[in-house]
């Protein structure tokens, strides 16, 4: 590792995401990318209506500390119709610069120096940043994909291969030093969709050592095999959960960055005291926009999760064409790759080189990953891109790897 000149010792390690870098690589070789994780069409008309009609109705100064009013409202309405969580939106409900600040502010509010917190390793790559800022350290729980029964069948649906974690292991992350366990499902960059087993463990474990739960839940309306239910409704842990999310991913206005976090009031007040300090406030005219389509109807929310259930369903069969062992994601728009089938073992080389292989950019999942070595030969892509976008980048990658594979 490469020592950065004056950056403190605490975020040494932390240098350009990965996002940027191969971003940067699809601009320069004029690749697909399908490597950041963002839609290329906007969201609902209505939305973005909303947010020009604020605009021109001039709330486009400082929105209150907390959010405006009516997103708070619009909020805790959102948790009673989907979840059946009762929360108050003037003390229960804080707004955020996405769902990444609050996830910040939430570490640094909560969080002593030298505090430790648990996650699911792989992470998104603010998690570790973010627990460093604060301080903190992480204890990684692995995700691994599991393996196949004598049947050669895993435990998913249709007898696919999920994501798995060893249930001792996540018993013996627990220590006197554990300030709170970060839960992030459905789950990026695997794709996995916690279940009621796996959370029912996790909730009895942060009761019984009295710990915090942080649950990032910005996929929760994406969810494509199971069905997600937020860690605060199991025993014990409403008094104990502060749940993130955010717009961005429900309403493909990135960037907009409007996040919120829900949770018992004196989670929010610490929250709200380290994020006064971070953004103090954001988005004004965006609020009122997020709110609108928080209040869309069921049909808005079944047919964003029936498109890109139809992208999943569109690219991973042309990914395995292409050679590829696929972990088709039970949630979010990301997919898992393993290149091992392909001869290949190092993701980070391979993705590297993808672009001129193959004019497709995708995200190597060992970045993503604490303990050494885990995920080194899989890699990421992401699916939610026009249909027409898809097709193209598994042609591309039918025919390059076809043709690597017949050159070997």
């Amino acid at each position: 590792m490469t020592r950065v000149p004056h950056l403190s010792a605490r975020l040494q390690g932390f240098g350009t995401t990965i996002f940027a870098t191969m971003s940067a690589l699809a601009t320069e070789t004029g690749a697909i990318n399908l490597g950041q994780g963002f839609p290329d069409t906007d969201g609902p008309a209505e939305v973005s209506q909303a947010a020009i009609d604020a605009i021109r109705a001039g709330r486009n100064q400082y929105p209150p500390g907390p959010g405006e009013p009516e997103l708070r409202r619009a909020v805790a309405e959102h948790q009673a119709r989907f979840w059946g969580i009762d929360a108050n939106p003037d003390t229960e409900v804080l707004v955020t610069a996405g769902a990444t600040e609050a996830l910040a502010a939430a570490l640094i509010g909560l969080c002593e120096v030298g505090d430790e917190v648990i996650a699911f390793d792989p992470t998104y790559d603010s998690y570790q940043a973010g627990i460093a800022m604060a301080g903190a350290r992480m204890r990684g729980v692995l995700l691994s994909p599991e393996g196949v029964g004598p049947d050669g069948r895993g435990s998913g649906p249709d007898g696919r291969r999920r994501f798995t974690f060893d249930p001792d292991e996540l018993e013996r992350a627990f220590s006197p030093k554990t300030r709170l366990l970060l839960l992030n499902t459905p789950h990026n960059p695997t794709g996995k969709v916690f279940d009621d087993d796996e959370l029912a463990l996790i909730a009895e474990l942060c009761v019984r050592h009295d710990v915090i739960a942080v649950t990032d839940e910005v996929y929760e309306h994406l969810v494509f095999d199971g069905t997600h239910h937020p860690l605060t409704t199991f025993p014990g842990m409403a008094e104990r959960t502060l749940t993130v999310s955010s717009g961005g991913k429900t309403f493909s206005f990135t960037g907009w960055k409007i996040g919120w976090a829900v949770g018992p009031p004196e989670l929010i007040t610490a929250v709200r005291t380290a994020k006064q300090f971070l953004t103090f406030v954001n988005g004004a005219p965006f609020q009122p926009a997020i709110a609108a389509g928080l209040r869309l109807g069921d049909d808005y929310y079944e047919s964003f999760v029936g498109e890109l259930l139809a992208k999943r369903d569109l690219l991973c069969p042309m990914l395995t064409e292409a050679g590829f062992d696929v972990l088709v994601p039970e949630g979010t728009y990301f997919v898992t790759a393993d290149i091992t089938p392909l001869g290949h073992d190092d993701g980070i080389e391979f993705c590297l080189g993808l672009p001129e292989l193959a004019g497709v950019v995708a995200v190597p999942s060992a970045v993503f990953y604490q303990a050494p070595g885990a995920g080194a030969s899989l890699i990421r892509f992401c699916f939610a891109k026009r249909d027409e976008v898809l097709t193209e980048a598994g042609e591309r990658l039918i025919a390059a790897l076809a043709g690597a594979r017949g050159a070997a």
